[in-house]
């Protein structure tokens, strides 16, 4: 780490906090020549491979502005998408991995989708999991249906309708 001041090729870590939200850390370092002091912030990076194998940074944004779209009409506000999207990173994030295919985070982004609102649920599954035919929306909707009777998440209402 380059001093900001000198440009010393080195510092020394005074002092390490994690940030509130846990996905960052903040270090307090002072450069062993000038002696001055001065703050970092260091963040995982989380990477997304999209399907035409290009890699660009995760991004919440792009989360909140893909899931808009099927929250179009519906009381979903945009703190809402907001927690939704703040979700979607910490469950990627809990992977482990640094890098995640963008078809990864369209399965991260449908179960907390589906506890927010689930017309939108079923919107973006549509198009997500590319549904041809009224039999799609019909199973889909089946699957929720017995979610609610049983009580069940959605996985195992799948194994059970099965």
């Amino acid at each position: 780490m380059f001093c900001p001041f000198c440009r010393h090729p080195d510092s020394r870590v005074i002092d390490s906090r994690t940030s509130d939200d846990g996905l960052s850390i903040r270090r307090r370092r002072q450069c062993p020549e000038c002696g001055r002091r001065f703050s970092t912030t260091e963040t995982a990076s989380l990477n997304v491979i999209k399907r035409s194998g290009v890699v660009e940074p995760f991004s919440r944004d792009k989360v909140v502005s893909g899931v808009r779209k099927a929250c179009q009409g519906r009381p979903v506000t945009d703190s809402d998408l907001a927690i939704l999207a703040q979700k979607v990173e910490e469950s990627i994030r809990q992977t482990g991995t640094s890098q995640i295919d963008a078809n990864e985070i369209g399965l991260a982004i449908l179960t907390p989708l589906r506890e927010l609102d689930e017309v939108a649920y079923l919107r973006f599954a549509s198009v997500y999991q590319a549904f041809n035919s009224l039999e799609d929306f019909e199973s889909a909707i089946s699957l929720l249906r017995v979610e609610h009777a049983t009580g069940l998440s959605a996985d195992a209402a799948d194994n059970v309708d099965r």
